[in-house]
């Protein structure tokens, strides 16, 4: 294993280098918290398997009652990821995503009432908090005296986090902090509240993250919020009036609040990833026992290709979005600290997986389906908002490309440099050439470096290793290629990044995917492993396509039409034809 924890599996890839160290062997649980979570998962499971009656009423009244809650509570959720000598149960990331994982197979309302407390409301008190704070704090969140809540979104900042209005200015000792945040779940149970603030009056000044608590004068809510799906979760406006804050309560450094709202949102993805693989295993066990007990034309649904077709991608998706999820989580609690490209790909990919499994669940249980007395309406429901929260997709895919090509770009510039005066003394030219210049000379005549080949690879699956490295090879020439014809435009040509987010979106999901099957064939044998081979196979084959595909349209594609078609569309505020 690397001593180096400030590489990154992603933006070493862009490089063409595969930094197999990090994702091979596939991560595992210790056995200390693996015995944990095995007493964990069947106390939910008894605890909640006869309550989809009350998550079905509870889903129309919009609202989990208080006494639910307080099982919540008594169940220790609220403690998951909460150091032991502060009361909780101190489970590292893979342990705690699996956990969520178990609650959302139940329900995604009590899953994000839980999640939204450890996976962000109180986890910059966890990565930031001095140890006066935990003191403070800590016992009471791990027991769920207090619930936690994050504040980030505004009504005119969502994405764009860096716009927030929120102000907090000092006066004397004190700070006196003045907004509103919205859409904030756990708002209207929540006691503890982790609160961005802009503390300069310049526009684009510094954000700092603080802590409030509900009992602070000027601290009020408003109603729940009327919403789509996971109704019963609580989603409020937070009203903060004239609170008066102390240094005591600033959460990392003074201004530097924006490093802290990324860094919880990287390191609680683990659990609204673990969240959509548990929900993507309730609907594959609904729909087959639905495809299996509903008869048309004389037999089982089941029989039917297409509706194995259906079921063999939910398959495919959901062991591919566990992979992903689990090696982040990895990442995590092996201490590496560069992961915020690997998190945004796990959540972008995962959250897309359960929506296509959702819908696909919901076609194979026909009427029934769009009923709500079965569950697949409210799932669809429920997993919609998750393309959207913790960072919009969209958002996240322009994040995903201009990091990695913001990292080549560097490169690009230091070969600038180095190409100065090179025909000059071709022999002492060529020996300035940087890394990168050879890596890409490497690339560009289909000759592996000594980073660009797997080496750790069981060698029945040689074939899985090679689609990938062709994978990486696309993928420098693209970042490369993209840069070259666009340069400092890049940022606002958002088709282009898109595309490359979707080769390292592919690639990161194949590699976690043929680690995960690497290690089953190393534990179990080849012979043991049919299934997940075939699993394997199925994806890498759809990888290489999509990768392909995304490749050949950097430079040949209708970009300017689809654009020419929405301005024409703004232009008349809808769409222009009618056959009348």
């Amino acid at each position: 294993m690397s001593d180096n924890k400030q590489i990154s599996f992603m933006r070493s890839l862009c490089m063409g280098e595969i930094e197999e160290e990090l994702i091979i062997p596939f991560p595992q649980l210790n056995e200390n918290e693996l015995g944990t979570v095995k007493d964990i998962l069947p106390t939910i499971d008894n605890w909640l398997k006869d309550r989809g009656p009350d998550f079905r009423k509870w889903d129309r009244q919009a609202e989990l009652p208080p006494e639910f809650i307080e099982e919540m509570k008594q169940m220790g959720l609220f403690g998951v990821i909460i150091p032991e000598e502060h009361g909780g149960l101190g489970l590292g990331a893979t342990a705690y995503s699996r956990v969520l994982q178990q609650v959302a197979r139940h329900d995604g309302s009590v899953a994000i009432t839980a999640g939204a407390h450890s996976s962000i409301g109180m986890r910059g008190l966890l990565l930031f908090g001095t140890p006066e704070q935990k003191n403070k704090y800590m016992p009471k969140l791990a027991s769920g005296e207090m619930i936690a809540a994050f504040c980030l979104t505004e009504p005119g900042a969502g994405s764009d986090a860096a716009s927030i209005k929120t102000k907090a200015v000092r006066e004397g000792k004190e700070w006196v902090l003045n907004g509103e945040k919205l859409w904030i779940t756990n708002g209207g149970i929540a006691q503890f509240f982790t609160v961005f603030a802009r503390t300069e009056k310049e526009e684009g000044g510094q954000m700092t993250a603080f802590i409030v608590t509900r009992d602070m004068p000027g601290v009020s809510v408003g109603p729940h919020e009327d919403k789509m799906g996971l109704r019963a979760s609580s989603t409020t406006t937070v009203f903060f009036e004239n609170v008066r804050l102390s240094d005591e309560h600033i959460l990392g450094e003074p201004g530097k609040g924006f490093k802290v709202a990324m860094k919880v949102l990287n390191s609680g993805r683990t659990g609204l990833g673990g969240g959509c693989v548990g929900a993507m295993k309730h609907v594959i066990t609904e729909a087959t026992k639905q495809a299996k007990e509903r008869t048309q034309f004389g037999k089982p649904i089941a029989e039917y290709g297409l509706v194995k077709q259906k079921i063999g991608h939910m398959i495919v998706e959901c062991y591919a979005s566990e992979a992903a999820v689990n090696m982040v989580a990895g990442l995590v609690d092996q201490g590496y600290e560069d992961y915020a490209v690997e998190a945004a790909i796990s959540k972008v990919f995962a959250t897309e997986c359960l929506w296509r499994t959702a819908d696909e669940g919901l076609q194979i249980a026909g009427g029934n389906g769009y009923m709500c007395e079965f569950p697949y309406e409210r799932i669809v429901r429920d997993c919609r908002v998750n393309r959207i929260f913790e960072g919009t997709n969209d958002i996240l895919r322009l994040f995903i490309a201009l990091t990695a090509m913001n990292d080549v770009g560097k490169q690009l510039k230091e070969i600038s440099k180095s190409l100065d005066g090179i025909f000059d003394d071709p022999i002492k030219g060529f020996g300035v050439l940087s890394d990168y210049a050879r890596r890409r000379l490497s690339a560009a005549t289909g000759v592996a470096n000594e980073k660009g080949t797997f080496t750790k690879i069981h060698p029945a699956l040689k074939d899985y290793s090679t689609v990938f490295e062709e994978g990486v090879r696309d993928l420098s020439a693209a970042a490369d290629r993209i840069l070259r014809k666009h340069g400092k435009n890049i940022i606002g040509k958002q088709f282009a990044t898109k595309r490359l987010a979707d080769i390292m979106i592919d690639l990161f999901v194949l590699a976690c995917t043929l680690s995960r099957v690497n290690s089953s064939v190393a534990a179990k044998g080849i012979a043991n492993c049919t299934k997940e081979i075939e699993i394997l196979t199925v994806f890498s084959g759809q990888v290489r396509r999509r990768t392909k595909g995304n490749f050949g349209k950097i430079d040949n594609n209708d970009d300017e039409l689809i654009k020419s078609l929405a301005d024409h569309a703004y232009e008349i505020e809808g769409y222009g034809w009618d056959t009348i």
